[in-house]
Formats: C-alpha cells, sequence, structure tokens
C-alpha cells in the first residue's frame, strides 16, 4: 500500500520544526498517544491507542530515522504492534517546504498491514485515518498560534487606510537532534495512519 498527502501550515519551516521537537506538543496534538520515547540517537518508541470501527487497540511502535537533512526532510522506517489488532511496517519519507507564507509537509509513506484492521472495510478504515489526520493538524495549527503568536506592530505613521504589520517571531533554536521530535511526530502519525489505511 502506498499513501501520499500534503499539508499546507501557516507556519515557516523553523516554526514547524521547533514545535514538532518539543515532545509536550506532539503529546497535545495526536489523539490517543500515551507515550514517545527516544531509545537511541536515531530510534524511538511510541505508544498509541486508537478505535476504528469495532477494533480498539493500543498499537506500540518503533521507529528509526534515516536519510535525515534537517530541518527539511527524512526518511521513516517503522514497525507496529497491536496485538490481535494488527500490525503494520513499512516507511515514509517526509519533506518540509518553504511555500512563502505557509510551509508544506509532504509525505510518501509505503506500508503492509496485517491482523484485523486488514479485514475491516475500507471506507471505514480511510474515513477513521482521514479523520485521525485531520484532528492533529487542526491541533497543531491551533498549538503553532499559541506558541508563535503574531504581533501587530504599528507602523511608524498610521493611518486608517494603513495595514498592520504582522511580525511571527521565530523560534530559538536549541542544541541537540532536532530532527529526532520532528521525525518521532510525523511517524507516530503515519503510523497510525497506515495502520488505519
Amino acid at each position: 500500500m502506498e499513501i501520499q498527502g500534503e499539508q499546507s501550515i501557516s507556519a515557516t519551516v523553523p516554526q514547524i520544526w521547533g514545535a514538532l521537537n518539543d515532545p509536550e506538543v506532539l503529546k497535545e496534538c495526536i489523539a490517543g498517544c500515551e507515550s514517545l520515547e527516544r531509545v537511541g540517537d536515531d530510534a524511538f518508541t511510541a505508544m498509541v491507542a486508537v478505535r476504528v470501527g469495532p477494533v480498539s487497540a493500543k498499537f506500540k511502535g518503533n521507529l528509526k530515522m534515516t536519510n535525515v537533512q534537517p530541518p527539511t526532510r527524512y526518511t521513516i522506517n517503522f514497525d507496529g504492534q497491536g496485538g490481535v489488532a494488527g500490525f503494520g511496517k513499512g516507511s515514509a519519507d517526509v519533506e518540509l517546504e518553504d511555500a512563502g507564507e505557509q510551509t508544506k509537509l509532504k509525505y510518501l509513506a509505503r506500508a503492509q498491514i496485517g491482523g484485523k484492521l486488514a479485514q475491516i472495510g475500507s471506507r471505514l478504515i480511510d474515513a477513521a485515518a482521514s479523520k485521525i489526520a485531520e484532528d492533529f493538524f487542526n491541533a497543531f495549527r491551533v498549538k503553532l498560534v499559541e506558541l508563535y503568536p503574531p504581533r501587530v506592530e504599528a507602523a511608524p505613521e498610521v493611518s486608517s487606510s494603513s495595514p498592520a504589520t504582522v511580525v511571527v517571531p521565530q523560534p530559538s533554536s536549541s542544541p541537540g537532534s532536532t530532527w529526532a521530535w520532528l521525525a518521532a511526530a510525523a511517524i507516530a502519525i503515519l503510523l497510525v495512519y497506515l495502520l488505519l489505511k
């Protein structure tokens, strides 16, 4: 199975990269995310509780990043187990691209699934996967506004016809592996999406 998608987000690449490096932001934005833990320089585990129609399960996933090019792209290799609910494994290429006042987040994932999830009707799986992705991106957009609220600065000469200038603060860069949390977040989202697809 192959899944391709693109999201336009009203924030800069550094802002998105910074927000996706914050594990608290990710836990708030990923519905059902119970844990997201680093287990190595380029490896993580994630626990996500999901329900698709009659199937409910907690999925534990192992994630490994390769081809990392901060702050714009990487490849995620993953495998996830949800007990009798099913399993998934595969990889995903993720890319952030500056698009003026927005950033395009693109992904291309290849996966195999099995178990009860593979037996559920494709319409139900597609609807659940779309809802999970929509919920994540909506929560993530709200969180970005909280983290980087637009500032309105008055122009030197303000008249009724002069628009205000909006300045969005840039995140401070922190040392360490910034790409790691970005990869983990995207993997967790894609893992849930792929397991439900």
